[in-house]
């Protein structure tokens, strides 16, 4: 199964933190994509951008669709899944909820060698750290080795000294919505190879709860 480079193109979509990263791509030549620093606009402004970026295509043109799941700041992460669900409905195509994490490792993939481990962490609020390990494949398709989760620092780093085979670190990045491409790669993995998933699954992951 493939998209096909005249009609058929995946469309991601990151709002875990104040910026808006959107990505449209078909996979055969053609992509658009664009990181918007938002703030507080995000909620009014998404379903604005979202359109800009598609034309000229229609929503007809979208055959899956990727979207932040978290963990990450609660309001964008709700945002975000939102909208994703809804269009995913909407538009009777599947919806991949992907981790902030596992798009943070992925979007450092050339570092890693397939069915290695790579840890992410990235900091969350009241000293604590957003922290999951992924197993690389070959085939795109990552296993988890330790589900997102939130720790201290000296609950991660305790974790990671039990680890008894080879590992990497990645530390997320400040501009986190630029792993936005991330998102669909990842998405498009599993879209490829028949693995669908409904927009009733996709649920955010918080990490925190938001007071």
């Amino acid at each position: 199964m493939t998209i096909s480079a005249s009609q058929k193109y995946g469309l991601a979509i990151h709002t875990t933190t104040p910026q808006l990263g959107i990505v449209l791509n078909n996979f055969a030549g053609d992509s658009r994509r664009q990181i918007w620093d938002l703030g507080r606009d995000l909620s009014s402004s998404l379903h604005k951008y979202l359109q800009e970026i598609l034309l000229p295509q229609s929503w007809q043109d979208i055959d899956f669709i990727a979207v932040a799941k978290g963990p990450g700041g609660f309001t964008g992460t709700r945002i975000g899944v939102v909208a994703a669900r809804t269009l995913g409905q909407q538009l009777d195509v599947p919806v991949y909820g992907i981790s902030t994490l596992a798009a943070v490792a992925h979007s450092t993939l050339g570092n890693f060698k397939p069915d290695s481990l790579v840890a992410v962490q990235m900091n969350a609020r009241r000293e604590q750290l957003f922290v999951a390990i992924y197993k690389i494949s070959s085939t795109g398709i990552w296993s988890d080795y330790l589900t997102d989760t939130t720790v201290t620092e000296q609950e991660w780093q305790k974790t990671l000294a039990q680890i008894e085979q080879p590992w990497q670190l990645v530390k997320a990045p400040s501009e986190i919505a630029h792993t936005v491409d991330s998102l669909l790669s990842l998405a498009y993995a599993q879209w490829k190879q028949g693995l669908k998933s409904e927009w009733t699954e996709v649920i955010p992951f918080y990490g925190q709860h938001p007071v």
